[in-house]
């Protein structure tokens, strides 16, 4: 691990984003170093960008990641993967969740004539990304434990695979920040989250 490890979380309003990357914060600050973190939100209740940098090490004097200098990127929908993926370092790591969100189509959209959302986002996102791209598919596995807001922590288990964290740190954080009744479901995502990249890797 670098001495300041940086990781971009991209996605957009309502998809968890902001919790990730809390609870991110709360491993690297219980596995002692310095973290610092900045958020944007972009109209994030009405399904705007939103990107959280987080970065940590022994000590960090800025909140946010340098432009291509992005450990770990990781996405919660595939075209703000795409979106970010030239921020990945040389390598570095791309992982994103396989959903799509298209934006809504409004009076603009006479406008927007000519721009398409991208079907084949992180196909695309192999091409500029500088490091490995690695699909998620967290809406389905999510759906497959039956309940669909655990997609952020079967990202979190994706994210853990590239951090030299040790998976007690994980589970006591997640303990501690999710809901105690859906404490048992969250490990389960997270540990499904890791296997779908150390699968990848093998």
């Amino acid at each position: 691990m670098s001495d300041v490890v940086n990781v971009l979380i991209v996605g957009v309003g309502g998809q968890g984003v902001v919790l990730a990357s809390n609870i991110l914060c709360e491993v690297a600050l219980r596995a002692g170093y310095d973290v610092k973190k900045s958020e944007v939100h972009g109209m994030s209740q009405r399904g705007g960008v939103v990107t959280s940098h987080v970065r940590f090490g022994e000590k960090v004097y800025s909140p946010l990641i340098s432009r291509g200098q992005s450990d770990i990127l990781l996405g919660f929908e595939a075209a703000e993967a795409l979106r970010f993926a030239h921020e990945v370092k040389e390598g570095g790591l791309l992982l994103s969740s396989t959903q799509k969100i298209r934006p809504p189509r409004g009076p603009q959209k006479k406008k927007a004539k000519g721009l398409q959302y991208p079907e084949n986002a992180l196909d695309d996102a192999k091409k500029v990304c500088h490091g490995r791209v690695v699909p998620i598919e967290a809406e389905e596995i999510a759906n497959e434990l039956g309940n669909s807001r655990l997609t952020n922590t079967i990202l979190l288990g994706a994210v853990s695979t590239g951090l030299d964290i040790s998976d007690d740190i994980w589970t006591e954080t997640i303990k501690a920040m999710v809901p105690p009744k859906t404490i048992e479901l969250n490990l389960a995502a997270f540990a499904r989250g890791k296997a779908v990249v150390e699968g990848a890797e093998a």
